[in-house]
């Protein structure tokens, strides 16, 4: 890692890595334990460029409460075709199904940009396991990872990822999910190509810094967790018809959001118990 040039209350280190040197084992260990990872080179200059004249062409932009030049569009369903083979992109749900196993759920969708003037996004938590005002009873899913495609390239002075590694798995109080934080001094900064995406887990602290360049960035952020690993509490469903009108390759993913697999009434020695799980082995992470 680097240093950063931007100033900031504390001048983070810059995870600016090979990320297309990662074997899979290390893929998943690196989003496991640190709980961010790029995925480089996920989209061609052709996709990039069709997603972005369907953005400007589908959707509305809303301004952030604390700035004009920070805009979302969060939880619309997708009405491009670009946009909506992008839920089912090959690339990602493969990684998704060595990270979840094959069952997994498609939470929300949304597009963000980040314009010149932009102050940063504070360091927070996606992941709030009693419900909140922002994110509903989708952030109390316990396992949740988004994917955020930035459609140009992440700079140091163009709003770049940023993030509190391992912040997680802490079990300290100041890593209660709920609060927020202007910076750390052990933040990180992750610039990365027009076309990567940025995959964390929601628990983990992560924000953006500000934008003091002379260009936006786009970003689509999706979202998709374990079949298993609902919600505690009731989310509003995939609209049939919206599901009705996606690819076939997307239809599995847009299941029933409030699904989840819980056995409160289990024994202690169930009928039908496996003497292997691979998909926790302790060796995951040396897989190749």
């Amino acid at each position: 890692m680097s240093t950063a040039t931007a100033t900031t209350t504390h001048p983070p280190r810059v995870d600016d890595r090979d990320w297309s040197a990662l074997t899979p084992g290390e893929r998943i260990k690196q989003l496991e334990v640190e709980g961010y990872l790029v995925l480089p080179d996920l989209l061609t200059p052709e996709l990039i460029t069709q997603l972005k004249q369907e953005i400007d062409d589908t959707v509305t932009f809303r301004p952030a409460d604390y700035s004009p030049h920070q805009k979302g569009s969060m939880n619309e369903p997708f009405e491009g075709p670009a946009m909506i083979r992008l839920l089912a992109h090959s690339p990602t749900i493969t990684f998704l199904k060595e990270l979840f196993g094959p069952d997994i759920v498609l939470m929300h969708m949304g597009v963000a940009r980040s314009e010149p003037g932009h102050p940063g996004i504070s360091l927070h938590a996606d992941g709030q396991p009693f419900g909140s005002k922002i994110f509903g009873f989708a952030g109390s899913c316990l396992f949740l990872v988004r994917v955020l495609y930035y459609l140009d390239d992440l700079t140091h002075d163009i709003s770049p990822f940023r993030v509190i590694p391992r912040s997680h798995i802490c079990m300290h109080e100041q890593a209660n999910p709920y609060l927020r934080y202007e910076s750390h001094p052990e933040e990180v900064m992750v610039p990365c190509k027009a076309g990567s995406a940025v995959l964390i887990n929601h628990r983990v602290f992560h924000g953006n810094f500000p934008n003091t360049g002379d260009r936006p960035r786009t970003m689509v952020a999706i979202a998709y967790r374990p079949g298993w690993a609902g919600p505690i509490d009731k989310v509003e469903p995939w609209n049939p018809s919206y599901v009705e009108g996606v690819p076939d390759e997307a239809k599995p993913l847009l299941g029933d959001k409030n699904q989840r697999v819980w056995i409160p009434d289990g024994g202690n020695k169930p009928t039908g118990m496996k003497s292997e799980a691979p998909g926790m082995n302790p060796s995951r992470w040396d897989r190749y």
